[in-house]
């Protein structure tokens, strides 16, 4: 199907499933947080699809896409490591949010390239990874998880000038 092996259709489909839930996950709660379900969903998935992708060398051996995978996990163990007192103080929050966000957006580069590089079948938008006219589709993705991360960050500020509740004081 579509040229993908064994693994890659699981891959693909736990990767799938870490996109639903970082979706619903930002749309509900406009952050990736790994206190509720959606979100613990996400990391676990991500994680999981970061696994299976090391076993995938359509291109030949270790390449860009492992790479990424790398990184993407290290990001989300700066996300999980931010909360814990005293390593981040003030910070650990915002690096929380926007780290989890940043793998987010990480799964958008090689969602992009090989669902267009891929569909239409037998005229795909994109010729690989390299088509200039791809690499403008991620530099919009990145563009949007920027404006993302600003929002966040001005909403979790926001959120940390709040008066205490009256009677909670």
């Amino acid at each position: 199907m579509f040229g993908l092996t064994s693994l890659g259709v699981v891959h693909t489909a736990i990767s799938l499933v870490a996109v639903i839930a970082g979706l619903v996950a930002l749309a509900r709660d406009k952050e990736i947080s790994p206190r509720n379900a959606i979100g613990m969903t996400y990391i676990v998935m991500t994680v999981l699809t970061c696994l299976t992708g090391f076993g995938i060398f359509q291109h030949g051996g270790f390449g860009k896409p492992h790479a990424l995978g790398v990184i993407t996990l290290v990001v989300l163990g700066v996300a999980w490591l931010a909360r814990t007192p005293r390593i981040l103080g003030r910070a650990a929050t915002y690096v929380e949010t926007v780290s989890y966000s940043l793998t987010f957006f990480f799964h958008m580069i090689p969602g992009a390239t090989e669902t267009f590089t891929r569909l239409p079948t037998g005229a795909p938008l994109f010729s690989g990874p390299e088509d200039p006219a791809l690499q403008k589709v991620i530099g919009t993705l990145f563009a949007v998880f920027l404006v993302g991360a600003f929002l966040q960050v001005r909403r979790l500020r926001a959120i940390h000038r709040l008066p205490p509740a009256a009677g909670l004081a």
